[in-house]
């Protein structure tokens, strides 16, 4: 089971790492699955980001945004911090072209792998 926080819903702005209002209902819908399918012993969340800028500030922006899903999830959720991982593919793993300005709003997302 994987949840795909896209800029679609949850709308990082550019640069930033804050969660929105959509962002966080996004996250809310996933955990009420997670619990309805009963699933979940660890969760990896990944930041990714779109190919502006220097790789070093993309690696940091996608650890930071990762990191904010990890934290609301643990003070919203009460998901322990043991069972999650935050890590950053900066803008290594894009799932759409970095040339037009939506593609580029796609790449900056977060996912989260759900392992049993």
């Amino acid at each position: 089971m994987t949840a795909t926080l896209s800029n679609d819903e949850a709308k990082f702005a550019f640069n930033s790492a804050e969660l929105s209002a959509e962002a966080k209902a996004a996250i809310d819908r996933f955990v009420q699955r997670l619990i309805e399918e009963n699933k979940g012993v660890y969760l990896e969340i990944q930041g990714h980001t779109d190919n502006t800028g220097p790789e070093e500030v993309n690696v940091y922006l996608g650890q930071k945004r990762a990191e904010a899903v990890m934290m609301y999830l643990y003070k919203t959720h009460h998901i322990p911090l043991r069972r999650m991982s935050a890590v950053s593919y900066g803008s290594s793993k894009p799932v759409a072209e970095n040339t037009t300005r939506e593609g580029r709003a796609k790449n900056r997302r977060v996912e989260i792998l759900v392992y049993e």
